[in-house]
């Protein structure tokens, strides 16, 4: 389906100042007919009385093709069943009264910080859908999908809950009309699949022997550290599979990413460990280097002669107050040293 955009349409204030003159003249026709025929008695006034009757009946029709748009609307029309084109930009338009206007999801609200909703709070919107007077205009703006958080398993097997924000637009009323059932629905539903496709091959943290770009080398990408590169393939997959919707991705966000409840604690506990041991590692590196400079300057300096048993346990001690957690006690040797 190729979108056809109306030019040339933007008549709506001459239709009306016509349609508003034909009225008052066809009713002037007929009060002026009646009135003659009835002072007159001649059926000749008949004859004008009756054309202008049935123009003052048929001249509001054409106020039924009248359509306003205000920047960033669109109206996809269709005429007995066949699609005609579409009105963009801002205007006063008339177009043919017997067309109608196509919008699928004029009921369906994407919510800011929601998901899809078909329910919403009552509004004038919702008080003119009760008269059949739904709002067809197909909005061009940046809008924003912020889908609900899910839970997937990552490529390690570990439960993370994620969730995007999407900013997207309509750039093709054809297709998003026609070539799917309601181009909003179909939008969220894609960014599910694609946020799951793409997350299951990332690890939550760096991890060895993983590869995530599939070029067979393994790498250091993650969902906590490499959040742009995720963000971007997810724009990339979704945009992917909503061309034929005619919608534009211009950007998808990583708004929150953590662990699964169920695995949050022993997940803590685990980078707690790793953070000890190299808190650890480093400790004992910075001590054993102490303990190597101490004994160098020792001997440098003649200051004292020790052997290597008296060697063994001033490392010892140096090693033990180096890296305890608490601090030492000092004792002092009063006596010689052997």
């Amino acid at each position: 389906m190729e979108e056809i955009v109306l030019r040339n349409k933007k008549h709506g204030m001459r239709t009306l100042v016509l349609c508003i003159l034909v009225e008052l003249l066809s009713l002037a026709g007929v009060i002026f007919a009646a009135a003659k025929a009835e002072s007159t008695g001649n059926n000749v006034w008949f004859a004008l009385f009756v054309p202008c009757l049935i123009v003052f009946c048929l001249a509001w029709i054409p106020l039924t093709g009248l359509r306003i748009l205000k920047p960033q609307e669109a109206l996809a029309l269709t005429l007995f069943g066949k699609y005609i084109g579409t009105l963009k930009g801002e205007g006063f338009y008339a177009i043919n009264p017997f067309c109608v206007a196509v919008n699928p999801a004029s009921k369906t609200k994407l919510n800011q910080s929601g998901d899809v909703s078909s329910k919403a709070a009552p509004t004038l919107a919702d008080a003119a859908t009760a008269f059949g007077t739904v709002n067809k205009k197909i909005s061009l703006k940046i809008m924003t999908l912020n889908n609900n958080r899910q839970k997937i398993n990552d490529c390690l097997g570990n439960p993370v809950e994620i969730g995007i924000a999407v900013m997207w637009k309509v750039v093709d009323t054809a297709k998003a009309v026609f070539n799917v059932d309601n181009y909003k629905e179909y939008l969220s539903l894609q960014c599910d699949s694609a946020l799951r496709n793409i997350v299951r091959v990332y690890p939550y943290d760096v991890a060895p022997g993983v590869d995530t770009t599939g070029d067979g080398v393994e790498d250091d990408g993650s969902l906590r550290g490499s959040s742009e590169v995720v963000a971007s393939r997810i724009r990339d997959e979704i945009q992917a599979r909503v061309n034929e919707a005619g919608i534009e991705i211009i950007e998808a966000r990583i708004t929150y990413l953590a662990y699964a409840p169920e695995i949050a604690a022993v997940m803590l506990q685990r980078q707690q460990a790793s953070a000890i041991i190299d808190a650890r590692k480093m400790i004992v590196d910075g001590a054993v280097g102490m303990v190597e400079m101490a004994l160098e300057r020792l001997n440098g300096g003649g200051l004292v002669q020790l052997d290597e048993e008296r060697k063994a346990a001033m490392v010892s001690n140096l090693l033990v107050v180096l890296c305890g957690n608490h601090d030492a006690q000092p004792v002092v040797n009063a006596g010689n040293l052997y």
